[in-house]
């Protein structure tokens, strides 16, 4: 049983969550200002391959070990980096050759909603008429971000759309497929190999696609997406998220992914000026709708009611004058859960995979 204080998301975990939503978000305009200068799957490939050295060496110092072994953690680590590494940033960065990195952002938000569809279809894990239509909302949401003109469906803000919404439906895929892969190799480990067999997947399709990777131009900005990509993103990023996911749990820790697009507009705002369309707002509300509706069950256990932090004045107040504040707080009531209650966690849709930056 995994034990942890209901009222476990305040700072420093609140402040944690806040950085990694921020280091994601700003991951989506790093990688169009590198766009600009360097092939899409070349630049993948170099940021992992980076990033995944770091890490292996970060997982060598801090875990007990660090090579997988057997069948299934090597498949694990295979479809990590088949799917969530090389697939979906193949997919990411090829389609922000076509939209700005906030679109992009919204549209990848849709990959929990279509996570709980491939839990539902591969894993049994019961997908409702209710759960359905808030997929169908997220789906509406995608074609309102897109501004779909059926006489120009081959346009190219049209394509980048649907190449991302591929990248969203592949990190939902391997997301779903790792799950019953998992066993007690630390995630950083497993994280660290894949990275690394992604980045040699990458690297791979760059050769085939024919990108000029020998007259690639570093420029400043380029090198400085990279550095940002690799050490911020994928170190500190990972290891934030981690961290979160240990005390606070997988599926608190995976709601960051609807706090980037709103990091990604105002820092698409800032640094070039790009301007967040109403149908990128409203595709993105459906977008979130739709996961609200498709998760109600797992925000309403994970939210659940107000609840005061023993810290804070108004709950000592009610604890030292339960009579003047009308109820005591120590105590199991009606809509409420005691401070020193404890929980185990369920496994649910929303706990499967890792970042969708």
């Amino acid at each position: 049983m995994i034990r942890r204080d209901t009222s476990r998301f305040i700072p420093p975990d609140a402040l944690l969550f806040v950085a990694l939503a921020t280091i994601w978000g700003l991951s989506f305009v790093a990688i169009e200002a590198g766009l600009e200068t360097v092939p899409p799957l070349f630049f993948a490939a170099i940021r992992y391959a980076l990033a995944g050295v770091l890490v292996l060496g970060y997982a060598a110092a801090t875990t007990d070990r660090v090579r997988p072994r057997g069948r299934t953690e090597w498949l694990n680590v295979a479809v990590v980096g088949g799917l969530l590494v090389a697939g979906y940033h193949a997919l990411l960065y090829i389609g922000q050759t076509f939209v700005p990195g906030p679109v992009a952002a919204v549209v990848v938000s849709l990959s929990p909603v279509l996570t709980a569809v491939f839990a539902a279809t591969l894993l049994e894990d019961a997908l409702d008429a209710t759960a359905a239509g808030g997929f169908l909302l997220g789906l509406v949401g995608v074609a309102v971000v897109a501004d779909l003109d059926p006489g120009n469906l081959l346009g190219a803000d049209a394509t980048g759309i649907a190449v991302l919404f591929g990248a969203a439906a592949t990190f939902a895929l391997g997301a779903v497929l790792s799950t019953p892969l998992r066993t007690t190799l630390a995630d950083v480990s497993m994280q660290a190999w894949a990275m690394l067999f992604g980045a040699g997947i990458l690297i791979g399709a760059s050769l085939a696609r024919g990108e000029p990777v020998r007259t690639v131009a570093w420029t400043p900005t380029a090198a400085l997406a990279l550095a940002y990509l690799t050490l911020f993103s994928g170190v500190i990023g990972f290891l934030l998220y981690f961290a979160l996911h240990e005390r606070i749990g997988p599926s608190e820790t995976n709601l960051v992914g609807y706090f980037q697009p709103v990091v990604a507009a105002l820092a698409g705002w800032a640094l070039f000026g790009q301007a967040v369309t109403p149908e990128t707002v409203v595709g993105f509300l459906a977008i979130l709708a739709g996961f609200v509706i498709v998760e109600r069950e797992l925000l309403r256990q994970t939210i659940g009611p107000v609840r005061f932090h023993p810290d804070s004045l108004r709950y000592r107040l009610r604890k030292r004058f339960p009579r003047l504040l009308g109820r005591t707080y120590g105590r199991s009531v009606a809509g409420r859960v005691a401070p020193d209650a404890v929980y185990e966690d369920d496994a649910t849709s929303a706990e499967y995979g890792y970042d969708a930056d």
